[in-house]
């Protein structure tokens, strides 16, 4: 049976729930409850900020989507035209209780349609740690190819991070 969401665009009321939905998805001892983090390679930081998500959903150029579930943002992914026919995927997050209960997929789904809806996207790509072969294998499963591409993590860290580019077809 499927669930009972809505998925939706971000507004700035969103912002304080919607940050500490990504915090506690991607850091920390709480987010370890899904399959989804970075904990076990990434300590410290934060994993974006208020004035990060609030430029996100201000921005033309970008759609920052949540879902919403029981009255609760439990998901949110964002997509971002980047021209010539590519969008990038980007910040998929499902509450860590919640996750493999299908709520990414139905967030990829819809950030496709975004992507060609919004910015007429014939193509997706997004990046992933490369040490993440288990979230590499289920955007694959999704569709998306590995491209061969490396790129830098966007933090600096000590040991340093890359990230592998995956990519789809959308037409």
């Amino acid at each position: 049976m499927e669930r009972d969401i809505l998925i939706r665009p971000a507004g700035h009321g969103d912002l304080v729930e919607l940050h500490a939905l990504i915090e506690r998805a991607y850091r920390g001892e709480d987010a370890k409850a899904g399959w989804t983090h970075e904990a076990d390679i990434i300590r410290e930081g934060q994993r974006t900020s208020h004035d990060i998500l609030a430029a996100s959903i201000d921005d033309d150029n970008e759609r920052l989507l949540v879902v919403i579930e029981n009255g609760g943002i439990v998901g949110c992914v964002q997509v971002s035209d980047r021209g010539h026919g590519m969008a990038y995927l980007g910040l998929l997050t499902v509450d860590p209780q919640l996750q493999a209960g299908g709520l990414g997929k139905r967030l990829i789904d819809a950030a496709e349609r975004i992507a060609v809806a919004a910015f007429e996207a014939h193509a997706i790509e997004m990046t992933v740690i490369e040490q993440r072969s288990e979230l590499i294998a289920y955007y694959q499963r999704r569709g998306y190819r590995l491209t061969g591409e490396y790129r830098a993590f966007p933090v600096e860290l000590d040991p340093p991070l890359r990230m592998v580019v995956l990519e789809k077809s959308l037409g």
